[in-house]
């Protein structure tokens, strides 16, 4: 059962990505947050994985002042969730260190990662995918030059995750393995 505190996880949410646009869109970021918590919470998230769901990229992408205030106000165990589900925290200067390097290092970080981290993390990847393939819809190849990666490392990055995902047994891997399989056909087509 979700009680207040998922309403004071989201306005943490909405103060740690004010500003904040979905890559290359105009679309407010904290839709993608709560996108997670929604897909984690319709693959069996308690009230705990669904905050973190909420918060999981505050520290990545508002900065490590949030790693407090999730401590704070949620615990350390909503806060251990969100930091493994954490890639990379911006420097003073906002940079976050090499793509490729904190992707593979992420990877292997979710072979050890806890259920709660698979399930948000999982819920997390499954929403970027989704977004992917309807872009790619919308605009074929294009999409690809959103990101910092090019359209072959998206590819390999998302088949990774994928792949462990369905190793970890995560409730959300068969609809995000549909999803990377999408995105691939989609790819090539559009080449």
């Amino acid at each position: 059962m979700l009680t207040d505190r998922i309403a004071q996880a989201l306005a943490l949410a909405v103060k740690a990505h004010k500003g904040q646009y979905r890559k290359g869109t105009t679309i407010s970021y904290i839709s993608h947050p709560m996108a997670v918590a929604s897909i984690a919470l319709e693959h069996g998230a308690n009230e705990d994985q669904a905050m973190a769901a909420l918060l999981h990229d505050a520290i990545e992408d508002g900065g490590s002042q949030y790693a407090k205030e999730i401590q704070d106000q949620f615990g350390p165990h909503v806060l251990a969730i969100v930091e493994g589900c954490t890639d990379g925290v911006p420097d003073a200067f906002g940079n976050k260190g090499s793509w490729k390097m904190r992707k593979e290092r992420y990877l292997k970080h979710l072979e050890s990662a806890s259920a709660d981290v698979v399930l948000v993390s999982s819920s997390d990847k499954l929403h970027n995918a989704r977004s992917i393939v309807e872009d790619q819809l919308k605009t074929g190849h294009e999409v690809f030059t959103r990101f910092s990666a090019t359209k072959e490392q998206t590819l390999w990055y998302y088949g990774s995750l994928a792949e462990i995902f369905a190793r970890k047994n995560s409730p959300v891997a068969p609809a995000l393995n549909e999803t990377v399989k999408t995105m691939k056909r989609l790819a090539s087509e559009f080449t």
